[in-house]
């Protein structure tokens, strides 16, 4: 999710930026304003819908089933390597058992032994965070894809210009009549339900 997020802030950004230029590129034309709450009132033949991002986050099942099946996946490799924490942690107390009986070769070779387990231990602390990083990127990526092939659908017979993801730290007014999360939540989740394997 922490890349889901920027990405979405970046996209906002450059949806702000096309409607600053519309807006002072049409100098010569008079601003009128409405106070409708009309959803299909336009202005220059330009609409624009929103939906609430913490309401789809906390409701979309798909993206619920994404979020448990990394976690179960985080889970895995933290025990993995817990297991060789474990196992490396067993080596130390067998060689601190023998202590003094060791013979310098005896203490040499287990020093090595404990280097290359450390050393083990790291690389495979930087594989098992590289891997799931990698499968949080894929997997958000496809969660992305869903609600954009479903919002192309959904828009065919909107003719919304922009559909804009809202966060309370982006944008400060919103006209609720242009809300479509919950079209947007049920669309997904009965699609989802849909084609989803048993």
């Amino acid at each position: 999710m922490k890349n889901f997020t920027p990405i979405l802030t970046i996209i906002l950004a450059v949806a702000v930026a096309v409607l600053f230029y519309l807006q002072f590129s049409n100098k010569n034309k008079p601003t009128t304003y409405s106070s409708t709450n009309n959803p299909t009132a336009t202005t220059n033949g330009f609409k624009i819908a929103y939906f609430e991002m913490d309401s789809l986050e906390n409701q979309y099942l798909y993206l619920k089933d994404v979020r448990n099946s990394l976690r179960a996946l985080e889970q895995k490799k933290g025990n993995e390597l817990n297991q060789l924490r474990n196992a490396g942690h067993a080596k130390i107390l067998e060689y601190q058992k023998r202590g003094s009986s060791m013979t310098e070769q005896e203490i040499a070779h287990a020093n090595e032994e404990l280097m290359k387990m450390d050393n083990e231990l790291k690389a495979q602390e930087q594989i098992k965070s590289q891997e799931l990083q990698d499968e949080s990127i894929k997997k958000i990526q496809e969660v992305k894809k869903t609600i954009e092939d479903f919002l192309k659908e959904y828009n065919k017979d909107k003719s919304y210009s922009y559909i804009l993801s809202s966060s309370s730290d982006i944008i400060y007014l919103k006209d609720t009549a242009y809300n479509i999360t919950n079209d947007l939540i049920k669309g997904l989740n009965d699609n989802y339900k849909k084609n989803k394997k048993p």
